[in-house]
């Protein structure tokens, strides 16, 4: 939220973003707010080009996140509109808070592997240290094991 200190004549930005997806990007209308302009000011700030849906990089623009299709809202980095702000706009104090969203349960699945796949390594790890060995066999101890639970014909 962008804010006038009337006693000292400075502009604050201060951009805050849930993160969306866990990207943390933030649409039109809070970076209208962060600026404290209007919705068309922000829209004539932004880099969008009606030949190009992703113009390169305007260091004198507000620039947007990669878009696949043309159909899909224009989102910000906060980072991205903090440098706007600093740099174009001029505004003295820019901070940039970025909240995170709770918890998904896509979140918790992928921990939930993480985890798993640090088990696996832990116990690689283990055998190799008990092997004595820099790598371990896998297939040589798969055979091992398949000879030694085989009933004898």
């Amino acid at each position: 939220m962008l804010g006038s200190d009337l006693a000292s004549g400075e502009q604050v930005a201060e951009v805050e973003a849930a993160s969306e997806a866990s990207e943390g990007l933030i649409g039109i209308d809070e970076v209208q707010k962060a600026l404290n302009r209007s919705r068309a000011s922000v829209y004539r700030y932004t880099n969008t080009d009606p030949r190009n849906l992703n113009p390169p990089f305007n260091p004198r623009k507000l620039n947007p996140e990669y878009r696949s299709d043309q159909k899909d809202p224009l989102m910000f980095h906060p980072n991205e509109v903090a440098r706007f702000a600093r740099d174009v706009l001029r505004i003295k104090d820019v901070t940039v808070e970025v909240l995170n969203s709770p918890s998904t349960a896509t979140q918790q699945l992928l921990g939930a592997i993480l985890e798993e796949l640090r088990t696996i390594r832990s116990r690689l790890d283990h055998l190799d240290h008990l092997d004595g060995r820099t790598a371990v066999d896998l297939s040589a101890r798969r055979d091992q094991l398949d000879h030694g639970a085989r009933p004898a014909a």
